[in-house]
């Protein structure tokens, strides 16, 4: 039987011996990429060849890829673990031709690799077919009908509708039919029962697709037409792990060597077996399948965050944690201990996962505790509001309450359902749907987009000019009108720009165009979009067809240019200052700041960054010069020491920044010299993850803005001391100073609590059976509060109760104090105090023996002690 590892090298394998060039695995998280955030089809990373605005570097290409499928159009998350076959992260085979072979060479490999290589039951195979669109003016795709039934029998080849068997990449692009692979798994009895042909696309888990053939041939515009793309494209995609179900005779995914060593180590670790019970099983499941998407994405740089692929992956870790909180009995962190084995089984594949073990196991285990904290604080609320449901009379708790606890606190809606359950309550799920539908409109609202259809003026491909020049001349070659939030701006294409587009943590550049006729427009921003430089337009010129001049904001690329430069400058001082473990784990540089993100498991020292500063600023003055190496194969980039990011997708050819000993492969702008950064200041280090620190910094200007910011702090200070020579020394002797006033203030307040103390004792009535003390005086309420105990303890055994109003520093304040006897009564100090503050126009609250509040009319002081007393008379 062929191994996992075994079916995924014949794949390609085979692949290159058709003429492929085998490529690596794209990262699985997607930067610099509005439109995406994690790579879910095996097509993503040749989205812009298809597209054309990348040219064709070979016609054929074939690979394995790592995919998330989590959001969107394709969620599968809370599928995962309840069946046999969805998962979060999945490996996607794939074979790619641009403008090279179509239909009859996809469909023959095809059968060849699955039957002849891997030896398939040729009789289980079934071949469906787009059945045809009549309203979209499509019919059936018989071209591939026709190649299919030269390998198969005419009865296994199925007609599939528009959802099963048409492909659109989405609203608008590149789409046409395809062609699915199915096998039927099942046992020959029941095969001879139920034909398999009827189980085709019905959701049996044992007749399942296996291959995609996409055979991209149209190009949706945004008006829902079709027009034929200039070169056709095939697009295949093989899910691996159903893959070897197939090829090593298992009826689960998880029964293959692909989760069976998972899913020992999960057993080892939360000491439980696979096979033995239901839930424990899907719990199970889940932590195999969920471990490997956190592991691959913490490697390809996305950490867990409270935002967008940070939270998606946060998601899918506490769902994790959850299962085995709940079914696994997990009460401590566990998940990240699941590393090694993961390692095992996959680090051959994919050896970045060994390189970044440490920091992914740290990650994990950070992320884990933190949840669990959580959930010990939903538990906590929910136990509240069950309380107050059951004090109520209550069988049912709100959904409301319920989706506070979901959306606010990240508590689980399953097992706040669990939890009601084992309380013999339940929950209004209607309330919550409501609550979440008002989320999701929140949400679509805020990133509703109406795209318009491109205007294409000339056709052409944009020459980035922006290394070398500020301006040139130029002609818009396509632009198309956005809304959003109620506002319409365009985006632009231009045939040469200086514009930097943004891309790898730099901003993109702002500028003008300026018309033939002398109309000027602003550029506001521009952004990289389908590895396009789109330039964002508040308005069009009057006449978009005149030729222009397209002038970047050079002083605002420069502050720029000074902040990127010193992001590796700064890299290379870290690795020199706390050593060369240290990896850039994200960047982000504008004009005004910089922000350099870094693995690094402590806090950095005062004394590490004014080392790091140092180095830094000793690189700025050296002036050295900027040497740059443009189109360089990446084998001698790598050779130079060019240092490579973790989940970053290079070329064959790259771009070099060498500034001294900091050599980095790097698209961004740069200052010519190191001296035009100025000056260096690092502004604050913290911690973002486990193992990631973070800085932020500043240059030139700004930095000169934040020392004059520090020396004008520093004179006001030495003005407060009437210009000390000693600031220090000063500032100490008024510490000093100030804290023995505070104890002559704290003994001053004890004597003076003595005082009120026995004035309120002498005050004290009998109303009816209760001892009362009543009194509206000016007083320091602290001192009020502080002679509560004396009275706590003197009339613990009687009914009491002390109802005093004061007004300090011209506000107002009320107390109250009852007796344990009173409490016993019914009598609730809280509740009392809130309904008596409404006459100082203020508020308040306690607990049922004692309670404050606050206001803002002092008038009221005296109505509201009246009422007080009233409450308990």
């Amino acid at each position: 039987m062929m191994t996992s590892k075994e079916i995924r090298q014949s794949f390609l394998d085979f692949f290159a011996s058709k003429g492929h060039k085998i490529v690596p695995s794209a990262p699985m998280v997607i930067k610099d990429d509005p439109t995406l955030m994690f790579t879910n089809a095996g097509m993503n990373q040749f989205k812009n060849i298809i597209l054309g605005n990348d040219p064709i570097q070979y016609p054929r290409v074939a690979d394995s890829q790592k995919c998330l499928r989590v959001s969107g159009k394709h969620n599968d998350l809370e599928e995962v673990g309840h069946d046999t076959y969805h998962h979060t992260m999945f490996e996607m085979l794939g074979n790619w031709s641009f403008g090279d072979y179509f239909k009859v060479e996809a469909i023959a490999w095809a059968w060849e690799y699955l039957t002849e290589v891997l030896k398939l039951d040729k009789d289980r195979l079934y071949a469906t077919v787009f059945e045809g669109a009549p309203a979209e003016g499509l019919g059936r795709d018989e071209e591939a009908a026709a190649i299919w039934a030269k390998y198969i029998d005419p009865s296994r080849i199925i007609n599939g509708n528009k959802h099963d068997n048409f492909w659109d990449k989405g609203d608008t692009g590149p789409c046409g039919p395809c062609s699915e692979i199915h096998i039927d798994l099942r046992p020959d009895s029941e095969r001879a029962k139920v034909d398999g042909k009827t189980l085709v696309n019905s959701d049996n888990p044992q007749v399942i697709e296996i291959w995609n053939n996409v055979f991209m041939q149209f190009n949706r515009k945004a008006d829902g037409s079709l027009e034929p793309l200039p070169k056709k494209v095939i697009d295949t995609g093989m899910g691996f792990e159903r893959l070897c179900v197939a090829v090593q005779g298992k009826t689960s995914n998880y029964d293959t060597d692909v989760f069976q060593p998972l899913l020992a180590a999960v057993g080892s670790i939360c000491s439980c077996s696979y096979g033995k019970d239901k839930q424990v099983d899907v719990a199970m499941r889940v932590v195999a399948d969920h471990i490997r998407t956190i592991s691959f994405a913490i490697t390809d740089g996305q950490l867990p965050s409270n935002a967008k692929a940070g939270y998606v992956i946060r998601r899918i870790l506490r769902r994790a944690v959850r299962y085995g909180y709940t079914f696994m009995n997990q009460r401590e962190a566990f998940m990240y201990k699941l590393v090694p084995a993961l390692i095992d089984n996959m680090g051959e594949a994919y050896p970045e996962l060994k390189q970044q073990q440490t920091l992914i196991e740290k990650v994990i285990k950070e992320e884990e505790d933190a949840f669990l904290r959580t959930l010990e604080t939903g538990i906590r609320l929910l136990d509240r509001v069950m309380g107050e449901a059951k004090k109520a009379g209550a069988s049912e708790i709100s959904g409301v309450d319920a989706f506070t606890l979901y959306d606010t606190y990240g508590f689980p809606l399953d097992l706040t359902e669990l939890i009601l359950k084992e309380n013999n309550l339940t929950l209004n799920h209607a309330e919550f749907q409501t609550e979440m539908q008002k989320q999701k409109d929140r949400a679509r609202n805020a990133a509703a987009v109406d795209t318009g259809d491109w205007v294409t003026l000339r056709e052409g491909e944009t020459v980035f000019v922006g290394y070398d020049q500020s301006a040139c001349d130029t002609e818009i070659l396509r632009y198309r009108q956005m809304k959003q939030k109620n506002k319409t701006y365009y985006q632009v294409v231009l045939s040469a720009t200086p514009f930097y587009a943004e891309m790898g943590g730099q901003v993109g550049d702002a500028g003008w165009l300026t018309g033939a006729d002398g109309e000027k427009v602003q550029v506001e921003d521009t952004k990289r979009e389908n590895n396009l430089a789109v330039h964002i337009l508040s308005k069009m010129p009057a006449d978009p067809a005149q030729g222009f001049t397209a002038e970047i904001d050079t002083r605002r690329r420069a502050a720029s240019e000074a902040n990127h430069s010193a992001t590796h400058l700064l890299q290379a001082a870290l690795r020199e200052v706390l050593g060369t473990h240290v990896e850039q784990k994200g960047s982000f540089v504008s004009p005004d700041c910089l922000r350099f993100d870094f693995s690094h498991f402590q806090k950095v020292t005062p004394e590490e960054i004014r080392k790091v500063e140092r180095l830094v600023n000793a690189a700025v003055r050296a002036n050295t010069p900027l040497n740059e190496f443009r189109n360089l194969p990446i084998a001698e980039a790598k050779a130079m020491g060019a240092m490579a990011l973790f989940g970053e997708k290079y070329g064959d050819k790259v771009r070099v920044i060498k500034f001294g000993d900091s050599v980095e492969l790097c698209g961004g702008t740069h200052v010519s010299a190191t001296g035009k950064i100025g000056f260096f200041k690092i502004v604050s280090e913290s911690s973002i993850a486990a193992g990631v620190r973070r800085i932020e910094a500043v240059t030139a200007e700004q930095a000169e803005l934040l020392v004059e910011g520090m020396q004008d702090m520093q004179a006001s200070i030495k003005e407060i001391f009437n210009n000390a020579p000693d600031i220090m020394a000063s500032t100490k002797k008024m510490m000093d100073d100030n804290a023995a006033l505070r104890k002559r203030i704290e003994v001053f307040s004890q004597q003076r609590a003595v005082v009120v103390r026995d004035n309120l004792l002498s005050r004290a009535e009998t109303v009816g059976d209760v001892k009362l003390i009543r009194l509206t005086l000016n007083e320091n309420p602290d001192i009020m509060k502080s002679v509560v105990p004396f009275f706590k303890d003197k009339f613990a055994d009687v009914k009491f109760a002390m109802i005093i109003g004061t007004v300090y520093e011209e506000k107002p304040s009320l107390l109250v104090f009852l007796s344990q006897p009173m409490v016993d009564a019914g009598f609730h100090a809280g509740k009392m105090i809130r309904e008596a503050a409404q006459l100082i126009q203020g508020g308040g609250g306690g607990q049922a023996f004692m309670a404050t509040a606050g206001g803002k009319d002092v008038n009221g002081v005296a109505a509201a002690v009246d009422k007080l007393v009233s409450l308990i008379g």
